[in-house]
């Protein structure tokens, strides 16, 4: 039994984190758990020394002190201030009667807020929840197709996960060890293609089934001319003031991504006070949900943490590694397999879960096969995009389910969301097929062009500086230690 546990204690050790994480515990315990028991039943074994778990405090004192995830209290907290101070209702109801007019405008306005909420607040539920409260009331309404109108909320909602200031890209650039500016760069073009495909799906629907997107009635289309115009620079041009000093001082250069949330947050409160919607309240609850998101992102990756050392102790990376090296058709081998495994995970596991457990196995072997990790980053972003959509488990389905009035069912919030999940599946076809979606905003092609490290990275700072992560008490040379010892 010994020599059994010995020699597939890697794959074992894998499969018991599956099994809590189906179970239903939570993932940040689940995580820590097993590395614990797993990391003490190696030692038992003498497949690894005592030395080694007294790296956990160093590894989670790193993340502690890792300036690059402040960016993630930043960019929640100022997208809670400005959907709280009613930023996306102004904006549902400006652009809807702005599109009003033609068939599918309502859709057409969705999908566009949607965008601009992705790129103010980078938060998909805040997105969902108020889409489905304001426009999906109005949509059914005026005769909307209810699995349409449902399909448009929850995929336009998720474009917070990819168009910057993505908390997913922040959390991927950590674990990848790779500069965030760079992340939101390569995002920005496959953000907005994805949403042009939503556009292009809603103009298919209005020509083939005009009935299930019909225009606004004249009577309902109350602000017309000039004080339609007016409206629109009113309700369009504070968010897009915010986005361009927070996007663009990160991407010309001024700020870190980190600097740059600071300076959103400060926005937001800004907008919510100049439209008189700051109070106690509002601030109270901003603060308290920030807190919430932050520790649940920061408990998960100290419990990633202390699974991917003991996994790595017991030679799961080599496992990993030797199985994906190894897959017939090389290079586009592995993609197809990976961004396969990855759909189908989905279903089961969301975001943040598939960012800490899978992506730090999968990285080192793209890196080695001289993928740009920054390339594999977006195109797992735009995979993982589906965790939110996928039937039954989607969380913008549940979020938009929580909100939704009693005569949508769920079967239609679920057969709504199946064309934008092929769309989005598309979408990682196309980027796989044309690289320069991604880099041609990162200047610099997909392959490295040289071999590359299988080690573990950290960052350093926002402007992607990484250098191999080194604890006081030398992890590299406990392996090494640990290597020798099995060998005699």
């Amino acid at each position: 039994m010994a020599e059994f546990l010995i020699a597939y204690m890697a794959p074992i050790m894998f499969s018991a984190l599956i099994l809590f994480l189906l179970v239903g515990y939570p993932v940040a315990f689940s995580l820590a758990a097993v590395g614990m028991v797993f990391g003490l039943i190696g030692i038992q074994l003498g497949l690894l020394t005592p030395n080694l778990l007294q790296a956990f405090p160093d590894r989670v004192f790193g993340i502690m002190k890792n300036e690059i995830l402040l960016a993630i209290p930043f960019f929640t907290f100022m997208g809670l201030v400005l959907e709280r101070s009613g930023m996306a209702e102004d904006l549902l109801d400006t652009i809807g009667q702005l599109f009003g007019g033609v068939r599918g405008g309502l859709a057409y306005a969705v999908i566009l807020v949607g965008a601009l909420l992705a790129a103010t607040t980078g938060v998909v539920a805040a997105s969902v929840i108020a889409m489905g409260l304001i426009s999906l009331p109005i949509m059914l309404r005026y005769g909307y197709d209810k699995s349409l109108a449902s399909g448009v909320i929850a995929a336009s909602g998720t474009l917070a996960q990819i168009i910057p200031p993505s908390l997913v890209l922040i959390v991927m650039a950590d674990v990848l060890g790779r500069s965030v500016g760079d992340m939101y760069k390569g995002a920005v073009i496959p953000g907005f293609v994805l949403m042009g495909f939503y556009i292009i799906w809603v103009f298919l629907i209005t020509v083939f089934r005009p009935h299930a997107a019909p225009a606004l009635p004249p009577e309902a289309r109350t602000v017309r001319g000039w004080a339609l115009a007016w409206r629109v620079v009113v309700a369009m041009v504070p968010p897009l003031l915010l986005i361009f000093l927070v996007l663009g001082s990160i991407f010309i250069g001024w700020a870190t991504p980190t600097e740059g949330g600071a300076l959103g947050a400060v926005g937001a409160l800004a907008l919510a006070f100049g439209r008189g919607k700051m109070n106690r309240m509002l601030l109270g609850e901003a603060m308290t949900t920030t807190a919430k998101v932050t520790s649940f992102v920061i408990f998960i990756l100290i419990g990633s943490s202390v699974f991917s050392l003991v996994f790595r102790g017991v030679n799961g990376d080599l496992w990993v590694e030797h199985l994906l090296l190894n897959l017939p058709g090389g290079e586009l081998g592995f993609l197809i397999v990976v961004n396969l495994m990855v759909f189908l995970l989905a279903f089961f596991l969301d975001y943040f879960e598939i960012s800490f457990i899978i992506l730090p196995l999968l990285a080192p072997v793209a890196e080695k096969l001289g993928i740009d990790l920054v390339w594999f980053g977006i195109l797992m972003a735009v995979n993982m995009q589906t965790s939110f959509l996928h039937p039954p488990f989607g969380f913008a389905l549940f979020f938009l389910r929580s909100v939704a009035p009693k005569t949508v069912r769920t079967s239609d919030i679920y057969w709504g969301a199946v064309p934008f999940v092929a769309i989005q599946v598309l979408m990682v076809a196309l980027i796989i097929a044309f690289p320069s979606i991604v880099t041609i905003g990162l200047d610099r092609p997909v392959h490295n062009g040289e071999p590359a490290s299988v080690q573990m990275l950290i960052p350093l700072d926002d402007q992607g500086t990484t250098e191999t992560e080194a604890p006081p008490d030398d992890t590299a040379d406990l392996f090494r230690q640990m290597e020798s010892t099995r060998q005699k």
